[in-house]
């Protein structure tokens, strides 16, 4: 299968996936002081909860991690379509793995939702502990990422 598209559409697509990508590391990073602050308000008492309770992190946390789920997945596939579509071929090698990686650990993390709504301790631990993996994961496909755009723009 070939997709014409003109030299100049196929080129600037290069960079719609590692700018999207920079984009979803920082609102990860905003996600992450969210989810801290949703646990300093658990482990609050008296008027300090109260205070805390009024920033309402605990639904902030829940709507930016729906975005970035949403996001992720549509942006490990988008990524993948645009090299396809440029190369005719996917190039499988650390960057796409852990970028396939990232993905299937945010699925997983977002399926525990329901079971810290409940209560579980050990799904709040998993999802801290996951949502940690993927940040660290993250930093480190931001950093071959420019590697890759690097190697695209000394192409051009």
């Amino acid at each position: 299968m070939s997709l014409e598209l003109a030299p100049t559409v196929k080129y600037w697509l290069n960079f719609a996936h590692p700018v999207l990508m920079w984009v979803l590391l920082a609102l990860s990073l905003y996600a992450a002081y969210l989810g801290l602050q949703v646990q300093r308000t658990r482990n609050a008492q008296g008027e300090e909860k109260k205070e805390l309770i009024k920033g309402r992190y605990n639904v902030r946390h829940y709507q930016i991690g729906s975005i970035i789920l949403a996001v992720m997945v549509a942006g490990a596939i988008g990524g993948m379509a645009v090299t396809y579509i440029n190369n005719g071929k996917l190039f499988v090698g650390p960057h796409l793995l852990a970028g396939l990686g990232m993905t299937g650990l945010i699925a997983v993390s977002a399926a525990l939702s329901p079971f810290m709504q409940k209560g579980a301790n050990w799904a709040r631990v998993s999802h801290i502990l996951l949502n940690f993996a993927i940040l660290g994961l993250f930093v480190w496909q931001a950093l071959s990422g420019v590697e890759i755009i690097q190697k695209i723009l000394s192409q051009a």
